[in-house]
């Protein structure tokens, strides 16, 4: 019995160990559009699991993406881009599903609708 019961936790160690070891449902590569004021801009989005990353769009350029958390499917983090000149600092909230992403960017010019999928 203390044989099968030490063979018990054992494996449930290793299932727990295994379950924390798996990447955040939002790392990856990510093709999105965002439905800005002045009309849909496609950007890519990578996010790495340890919590650095990138966005890059056209007339954007390429901005680091900072303060990356993941609490489940739901991921959250900030990138300051050059808009023409003026320094725009957007703030992401959004889920995962599976390959495909859905949230929002907060700015100064009010929030816009961000979607896309894992590429």
């Amino acid at each position: 019995m203390k044989k099968l019961l030490s063979g018990w936790l054992i494996l449930s160690l290793a299932i727990l160990v295994g379950c924390a070891a798996a990447a955040p449902p939002a790392v990856g590569i990510w093709g999105v559009e965002m439905n800005t004021p002045l009309g849909a801009l496609p950007a890519v989005l990578t996010i790495n699991a340890d919590g650095s990353g990138s966005m890059s769009a056209d007339g954007l350029g390429e901005a680091p993406l900072s303060g990356i958390t993941f609490d489940g499917n739901a991921v959250s983090f900030e990138a300051e881009v050059d808009a023409q000149g003026q320094t725009l600092v957007l703030d992401f909230n959004g889920t995962v599903e599976g390959d495909s992403m859905d949230g929002e960017f907060g700015s100064d010019f009010g929030a816009f609708g961000v979607s896309g999928s894992r590429q």
